[in-house]
């Protein structure tokens, strides 16, 4: 018995077998099949769903195909409920895979498994192949021969890796291979590779153009010790045997592209185009750095549910990172899908996407005062019940109550208020119609004192108050206690005659905002006082005589 027979005793498909039931997709011309391969060993990163976007637009855009494929042969590190989490995140965001794995973890499409751990066969019908090609090679080299091998590595000034003359195992006969495997030795299968370090080959990618690299020298693993395959070699056979035409992935596998070239090749495959995106990154001081797993909360994909980012803000900013015209777009296609933009892999920054919150709130503010006061309602409502409670029975409470708020410079007005930037603004900018809930700080009082004749400003208004009053009439009532009590109708008129006056209608206007909101902003208080009613507002204004004592 060979000692290819003694690795892979039991019957393993055939390779033409597997070609043939792995036929080449059916596609349009110039169809892209793009695919995402997240590694199940935590949380779904911000950057997964970035990449995952773009290679969801590069498909869709060209009628291809977009595939979930689940990279799960590093067991050590897999994490238990990872693989829903990825797949529940997608579909939360809408990117939705043609193939792959449903969020109910089912699969589907004509060219699974689409989890790696399922497809052990597959890839050692092809590591055979490779032995018997002369190729590969079982490599029998401990943990402490390896150390051994960096140590005298490092000691003669020698590039560090195994390879050439320092890679021990590379040349066994077939009886000392066979001997080694009789004693129960443990073993990997290294790629026997032909590259000379000092040769410069050329490869192109779809962002970063022509990149000169040295040709792979290195015997890397193949196939682990478990029988299963490291990413290099699994990488090579899905991407085939699935037909993709496109890899779109991060920049930290860019070193690995001669070797990945050199699989494909001794494989007899032709390899996809190769576009590798640097990842999201954000200021830290004076200095760059990629988001962190570890130290950045908005590097967890949940983080954007828990505080209430609609899913379409958090899609719309994505895009504005990967393609900065995007804002152009939007705004000459206000009403438009965002898959109606054509997005561009050679407009990706090649030195990475800088992470700006100001930036994500303010698209979240656009995209929420699009919205009726009915569904920001409905949508806050539901966000509210998985992750406030307390904003939850208030609305659930006083729904009708909470609608009329979020109706204020919403329904009907022609430049509707952005001062949501996520449903978890909601309770902040709905407590001050709540009296239980209302309160006004001392630095706000010490305002309204400052302001010269506030105590008989308030008393006045109260007498000629009507919540029926329109929005003009409301404001008329503050021009005529500006005039009385010496406040210009305008800032204007202010500036051009300081002496003459104690402060322009703003601050008349301001002892009433903060005295109903305790806020010195708020939406049109015209709407505010219709909303909360006659017997609240009346109530607080009347509060003046405690606020200030004679």
């Amino acid at each position: 018995m060979s000692f290819i027979d003694r690795i892979f005793p039991n019957p393993l498909p055939s390779i033409d077998d597997i070609l043939n039931k792995y036929k080449k997709r059916n596609l349009p011309e110039g169809s892209k099949v793009t695919r995402i391969a997240p590694s199940p060993t935590g949380f779904m990163h911000i950057g997964g769903i970035y990449t995952a976007l773009i290679c969801e637009r590069v498909a869709h855009q060209s009628n291809g195909v977009f595939f979930l494929r689940i990279e799960d042969t590093d067991t050590k590190r897999e994490v238990e409920g990872a693989t829903k989490l990825i797949c529940s995140s997608l579909s939360n965001y809408n990117i939705l895979p043609d193939e792959g794995i449903d969020s109910n973890g089912q699969e589907f499409g004509d060219y699974g498994p689409y989890k790696q751990s399922e497809r052990k066969s597959i890839y050692q019908a092809f590591i055979k192949y490779m032995l018997e090609q002369g190729k590969a090679y079982p490599c029998f080299a401990t943990t402490e021969e390896l150390d051994e091998l960096r140590k005298k590595q490092e000691l003669s000034g020698a590039r560090p890796g195994y390879y050439s003359h320092w890679a021990k195992y590379r040349n066994l006969s077939e009886t000392q291979i066979l001997e080694k495997l009789d004693a129960g030795i443990p073993f990997v299968i290294r790629f026997k590779s032909e590259g000379n370090y000092n040769n410069k080959i050329v490869i192109q990618d779809g962002l970063k153009g022509k990149i000169n690299f040295p040709e792979n020298d290195l015997d890397v693993v193949i196939m682990k010790s478990d029988g299963l395959p490291t990413y290099h070699f699994a990488h090579v056979i899905d991407d085939t045997l699935m037909g993709t035409t496109h890899v779109i992935r991060g920049d930290e596998w860019l070193s690995s592209l001669p070797l990945h070239i050199q699989l494909f090749k001794a494989l007899g495959f032709t390899p996809p185009k190769y576009t590798h995106i640097s990842p999201i990154q954000k200021m830290d001081g004076d200095s760059r750095r990629k988001l962190s797993k570890r130290h950045d909360p908005e590097a967890d994909v949940r983080y954007y549910d828990s505080v209430g980012y609609p899913k379409d803000a958090v899609i719309e900013y994505l895009l504005n990172l990967a393609n900065s015209n995007f804002e152009y777009w939007r705004r000459n296609n206000p009403s438009k899908s965002y898959k109606d933009f054509n997005l561009e892999l050679k407009k990706l920054s090649p030195s990475g996407a800088l992470f700006d919150f100001v930036k994500l709130n303010n698209i979240s503010k656009e995209i929420i005062a699009k919205m009726s006061a009915e569904e920001l309602f409905i949508n806050s409502f539901e966000w509210a019940k998985q992750n406030d409670s307390e904003l939850y029975l208030l609305m659930q409470q006083n729904s009708d109550y909470v609608k009329s708020i979020l109706s204020i410079e919403r329904t009907g007005a022609k430049n509707a208020r952005k001062d949501i930037a996520k449903y978890s603004d909601i309770k902040e900018e709905i407590k001050y119609f709540f009296d239980d809930r209302f309160s006004i700080s001392d630095d706000k009082i010490s305002e309204i004192k400052d302001i010269p004749s506030s105590k008989e400003i308030v008393k006045d208004y109260i007498e000629i108050f009507n919540e029926t009053d329109t929005n003009q009439e409301w404001f008329n009532k503050m021009l005529t206690l500006s005039s009385k009590y010496g406040f210009a109708k305008n800032a204007k008129e202010y500036k051009l005659n300081p002496s003459n006056y104690k402060g322009d209608v703003s601050s008349v206007v301001k002892i009433f905002r903060i005295l109903l909101t305790g806020k010195t902003q708020s939406p049109d208080l015209s709407e505010i006082q219709k909303t909360m009613g006659s017997t609240r507002v009346l109530n607080r204004l009347k509060q003046i005589d405690n606020i200030i004592k004679d």
